[in-house]
């Protein structure tokens, strides 16, 4: 009987533990062009805590993204992909990051795009930490006051 009763009490932990962790699936368009596009745009995404797996279509340029809403936001999301070069629907890449992606990574840009001022604000903190500062996605210049440079 007791063996039971804690069977079902095990049970019902798993599945409340389950249930406190909002994942959420969601599509948004990135700019980008080729296979290069897609590493940079799927590391950007999948360096971020809470994001569990990220895929980008470089013919429909829709980014399918899994994450936890508790640990990142998408606009935290966007604003990562943005500060590596890319324009996404919330936000824009800086001049100087566009122009510093490769030939054949430039793509057609919105006059009216977004930029997003708090960019590293909103990053700050979210990056996944295994040791390694070559594997930032933000930008790495000697004012950002990125976590790289710490």
């Amino acid at each position: 009987m007791k063996s039971k009763l804690l069977g079902i009490l095990a049970f019902i932990l798993v599945l409340t533990f389950a249930a406190s962790a909002k994942s959420s699936t969601e599509k948004f368009e990135v700019n980008g062009k080729c296979d290069m596009c897609k590493n940079r745009i799927e590391t950007a995404t999948t360096k971020l805590k809470g994001v569990e797996s990220a895929s980008w279509d470089k013919d429909s340029k829709e980014l399918t993204v899994t994450y936890d809403e508790k640990e990142i936001s998408r606009e935290q999301i966007q604003t990562s992909i943005a500060m590596t070069g890319h324009d996404t629907e919330l936000f824009s890449a800086s001049d100087k990051r566009y122009s510093e992606l490769p030939g054949c990574c430039s793509y057609s840009r919105d006059k009216n795009r977004k930029l997003n001022s708090h960019a590293l604000m909103e990053i700050q903190g979210a990056l996944k930490s295994n040791g390694n500062k070559d594997e930032c996605v933000h930008d790495k210049g000697p004012n950002s006051g990125s976590c790289c440079e710490q």
